[in-house]
């Protein structure tokens, strides 16, 4: 057992026949509330950033299924900035809810969001060595192109600093593509960084 009590509710994914998974970190205070992941201020971020890889919210949540490394919101981040970040035990208690969700849907193409979700599938290596590049993974469910993008909070400063926002721009156009060779969305757009 996880430890959270039995009034907490796992926050699933309801795409249908999906061959893209989207894997994060850990549901927000809003998906708790909601039940819907990526339903807060990072999720708006990571939509418009799917937008700009020609793929709308509406039809990104039917055709991505969105997974996480934890299934419940942890709880606040002790800093009080953002949320805390699940511990080992907490990750090691829900792998196996991952490792069946690879497993059935295996993936083609595979979103890792965030460190502890890039962590996941890629070497533990800086962000800016790993964002911005197609890697091929191996998993339980078989093998995936990854295409990792940073965590969408405004608590990552990751994204405003050096070239960051070209790596993400590069990252954006290669799910793009993917998407558009799946036959899902259009294609990336040409819009800069925002």
């Amino acid at each position: 057992m996880c430890g959270h009590g039995s009034d907490v509710v796992p926050i699933v994914s309801h795409a249908s026949r999906p061959s893209v998974m989207l894997v994060g970190q850990a549901p927000g205070k809003v998906e708790a509330a909601g039940g819907k992941p990526f339903a807060g201020r990072a999720g708006k971020t990571l939509f418009r950033w799917l937008e700009r890889a020609g793929l709308d919210e509406e039809t990104a949540r039917r055709r991505i299924y969105i997974a996480a490394v934890t299934r419940c919101y942890p709880g606040p981040s002790p800093s009080g900035r953002g949320d805390r970040v699940p511990s080992s035990k907490e990750q090691e208690s829900c792998a196996v809810w991952l490792e069946e969700e690879l497993e059935i849907i295996r993936p083609k193409l595979l979103i890792p969001v965030g460190r502890l979700a890039i962590t996941r599938f890629l070497p533990n290596l800086p962000l800016d060595q790993l964002i911005g590049r197609s890697h091929d993974v191996a998993h339980v469910g078989g093998r995936s192109i990854a295409i990792p993008l940073p965590h969408p909070s405004g608590a990552s400063s990751w994204i405003h600093q050096g070239d960051h926002p070209r790596l993400l721009e590069r990252a954006l156009n290669m799910i793009g593509r993917e998407l558009e060779r799946l036959g899902i969305g259009a294609g990336p757009s040409n819009r800069s960084v925002a």
